[in-house]
């Protein structure tokens, strides 16, 4: 009884030295982000949206058990028919407009979409701040695009769990004339100078406990980072961010992990029609847990893309290339 009463009177003097230094009586509460990669739902994933079907409905169950889903938008939004929106057409091989009606199941399954990509300026940048236009109209809320440089810059910003979580997305990927300006429309560049401001604006401004950074970067069918995509994701850990998921070379690639942080460098595709091998149909559902008290931890479901672009769910990945930074 004596040595009862003793722990309860120390457990009490020691109450206002643990809050003073921030001990949590509860146990830190993980946040669960799961990512994908390209999602492009012009062509025949469009086809399928315009006939009632729903692209993402395999995995409609490990977006609901998140926290938060993102999904980087590989398309523009608009109604291409229409012979002003057929002028803005920019001059390259494969170009990108999907119908306002997939908008309803963006904001069904995600909580964000990136607009940092080398498409969704495919069509200029007044049919860029159109899209903008139909994805506020319907909801669909966004980053790494705006209709000026300040707003393309902004971060995706979420509270969870009572923690403030930003993710910022930038295109690294030419054409560099789809940048936002000062007085134009268009997506978040990734500049060094840029992404360091980023990063640090998300922790001294908007207060985030944990940062992300989700770039569009690297070379197509490529199973492997280059040297660059490595330089650019330890210069955006080292400056602050918790993890870098990356996308944009239509198959997935290796990961690192650099100073206990995660480095996804690519998730390949997971909505995108028009490929032909097996690495291109593949993608990756990463489903990332940060934890403020642990070490960031994560799980994998691949997804392979039928005829029509659509992925259907194989189930949990047991084995990934990691690889050691250099």
């Amino acid at each position: 009884m004596k040595h009862s009463l003793l722990r309860k009177l120390v457990f009490v003097a020691a109450m206002p030295f643990m809050l003073a230094s921030g001990f949590s009586m509860a146990q830190e509460e993980s946040i669960r982000i799961v990512f994908v990669g390209d999602v492009m739902l012009d062509e025949l994933p469009g086809e399928r949206i315009a006939k009632g079907f729903d692209p993402f409905a395999e995995f409609a169950d490990v977006f609901k058990s998140a926290d938060l889903s993102i999904a980087n938008l590989e398309c523009a939004v608009g109604y291409k028919n229409q012979p002003q929106i057929k002028a803005m057409k920019e001059d390259k091989p494969y170009t990108f407009m999907a119908h306002p009606r997939v908008l309803p199941l963006l904001k069904k399954h995600f909580s964000a979409v990136s607009l940092a990509n080398n498409h969704s300026g495919d069509y200029g940048p007044v049919a860029f701040e159109g899209m903008l236009s139909h994805l506020d109209k319907a909801g669909v809320k966004y980053f790494g695009g705006g209709r000026n440089l300040r707003q393309a810059h902004q971060p995706a910003l979420f509270t969870v769990k009572g923690k403030r979580v930003a993710i910022l997305a930038y295109n690294l990927f030419l054409p560099r004339s789809f940048e936002a300006l000062d007085d134009r429309a268009g997506s978040a560049w990734g500049e060094a100078d840029y992404i360091a401001d980023g990063i640090r604006r998300a922790r001294e401004v908007h207060k985030a406990d944990f940062v992300v950074v989700y770039p569009h970067w690297g070379w197509e069918n490529e199973k492997l980072a280059s040297r660059t995509q490595q330089r650019l994701a330890q210069f955006m850990l080292d400056q602050g961010a918790d993890a870098v998921v990356g996308g944009h070379p239509h198959v997935t690639q290796n990961i690192q992990i650099y100073n206990g942080k995660p480095i996804f460098y690519s998730l390949g595709n997971f909505v995108f029609n028009g490929f032909d091998t097996v690495d291109t149909n593949t993608g990756w559902v990463l489903e990332l847990e940060l934890n403020a008290a642990k070490a960031p931890k994560w799980r994998i479901f691949e997804a392979r893309m039928d005829k029509w672009g659509v992925p259907k769910h194989k189930g949990l990945l047991s084995n990934v290339n990691l690889t050691q930074p250099k």
